[in-house]
């Protein structure tokens, strides 16, 4: 029992013991992290006020740098002043010198037109001293002494004038009709031309008849594709493998029956693609028109012709007047001016050339309303031309007077060309004249693109710029166009207006 109570008592007094040392042990251990704690703050209070002594002295600095830029900058301003002052004050002293040296210019120039005054009246007095003198001398005034020369001269003049003109005439009735009859039966005798030929109309050969469907294209699209580029009628009807091109113009039709034939040959019909051979047979006719008129030029033997005075010849290919090929016309012309000229003594060459660009003008795109003598003749002066064959071109249709006998050939040789059996057709040219002012009013419309006379002038189809024409100002345009062409123009039955508005966007896949 007694061993159980002092074993008791030992592990009382180990456990108080035990206690007691982990109770020294963490109030020591409680005091060295206080002690710490307090030394890294007091080393965290040091730090911060390093750092904001560094951050008070880097402010400082900055604002010193500042500071020195801105003088800087005030002191070069101060100076750009300082120069811009001297500068106005040197341009206001040379100002003045200048003014001053005006002043004595004006003041010397007042001198000298005093001068000036004074020498005038002293040499008008002495010249009215001389009239009065020679006045008194030939007992008449100087009014009275001129009228008496002039009256003098003038009837000398007459009296030679007179005998002159009367020795003509006598000479030129005894030979002169003869001499012009026999000119002008040896002209048309030495002369062989063809006459005029349909134009208005051509034909495509057609491989087959199914071809007709391709070329119509789904709802219609391929065909009114190639009228809308061409300005051409194209019929498709019961003809077995055959199209037929309408149009007035002999340039749009020989365009759209070429590019028709190279599309049929080729198979690919389609909107793309029609447009891309009516570009490229566009060129090809261009070319074809230069080759024209240099082919006219060398064949008459004309020099020193220019390229544009060329390319306005070769126009007149595609042209017609009263059914006549006006480039045909011009060369026969030419060919008669140049033969009358020989006859009767004048410049062959010179009617020659006059003859060959009497009605140039004919083929110049214009909108100008001058007639096709005054397009020719300013087009001729611009190049170079002698003014004889301007005054030719000018005078063909009695627009001036002709000037010159080459002139006056060129008059006769193109009423011979005119008058011959079959070489006009009157009804022919009084019919593209008509659609020529159907297409000539559309275009004088704000916003119109290009208009087309078709259906032998019973449509006029015009396309309109969809950025100026919206549909509304379409359906007013129409109108307008209609009620204009019933008001200028006479024709048969009714002509339909009808407008093309087309947006079109195109982009690129790369």
């Amino acid at each position: 029992m007694n061993n159980i109570i002092i074993t008791l008592l030992f592990a009382v007094i180990g456990i108080v013991l035990g206690w007691l040392c982990r109770w020294l042990y963490a109030k020591f251990k409680l005091t060295s992290v206080e002690q710490k704690a307090e030394r890294l703050e007091q080393e965290a209070i040091k730090e911060a006020e390093a750092k904001s002594k560094e951050l008070v002295l880097e402010t400082r600095n900055q604002l010193l740098i500042e500071q020195q830029q801105q003088e800087r900058e005030a002191r070069e301003r101060r100076s750009e002043l300082q120069r811009t002052e001297r500068r106005l004050q040197d341009k206001e002293e040379g100002l003045e010198r200048k003014q001053t040296e005006l002043d004595n210019i004006k003041t010397q120039l007042g001198d000298r037109e005093n001068e000036l005054a004074k020498k005038e009246q002293e040499v008008a007095e002495k010249d009215g001293g001389l009239i009065k003198e020679l006045e008194r001398i030939a007992s008449m005034t100087s009014d009275e002494a001129k009228a008496s020369i002039m009256a003098q001269m003038q009837d000398a003049a007459r009296r030679d004038a007179q005998i002159e003109i009367n020795k003509i005439e006598q000479e030129a009735q005894l030979t002169a009709e003869k001499k012009a009859r026999d000119i002008v039966v040896t002209s048309i005798q030495r002369l062989a031309t063809e006459v005029a030929g349909d134009t208005t109309v051509a034909s495509v050969s057609l491989p087959s008849d199914e071809m007709k469907g391709r070329i119509i294209g789904r709802e219609g699209r391929n065909i009114r594709t190639l009228e809308t580029l061409t300005g051409v009628d194209i019929i498709i009807d019961d003809t077995p493998e055959a199209v037929v091109i309408s149009s007035f113009d002999p340039v749009r039709k020989e365009i759209a029956r070429v590019a028709l034939e190279r599309l049929v040959q080729d198979g690919r019909i389609h909107p793309a693609r029609i447009e891309e051979v009516v570009n490229k047979v566009t060129k090809e006719v261009s070319r074809i028109i230069m080759d024209q008129g240099e082919g006219v030029v060398f064949d008459l033997g004309i020099s020193n012709m220019g390229q544009e005075t060329i390319r306005a010849l070769g126009r007149l290919y595609f042209r017609t007047s009263y059914g006549q090929s006006v480039l045909s016309h011009s060369k026969e012309v030419a060919i008669l001016s140049g033969m009358i000229a020989s006859e009767v003594g004048a410049d062959s060459a010179l009617a020659m050339r006059a003859g060959l660009l009497h009605d140039i003008g004919k083929g110049i795109e214009t909108e100008s309303d001058a007639n096709h003598a005054e397009l020719g003749a300013d087009l001729a002066k611009r190049l170079g031309e002698d003014p004889k064959v301007v005054n030719a071109i000018l005078a063909h249709h009695n627009d001036v007077e002709p000037q010159t006998i080459e002139a006056v050939i060129v008059q006769t040789a193109d009423a011979i060309s005119a008058a011959r059996p079959g070489a006009r057709r009157e009804t022919l040219d009084n019919y593209i004249k008509r659609l020529e002012s159907l297409e000539k009013i559309a275009l004088s419309f704000d916003g119109v693109d290009s208009a087309f006379a078709i259906q032998a002038g019973r449509e006029l189809r015009i396309m309109v710029n969809n950025e100026k024409v919206s549909d509304d100002q379409a359906k007013q345009t129409a109108k307008s166009i209609a009620e204009r062409i019933e008001a200028e123009l006479r024709y048969p039955g009714r002509i339909k207006v009808t407008i093309i508005r087309e947006t079109r966007v195109i982009e690129y896949a790369r």
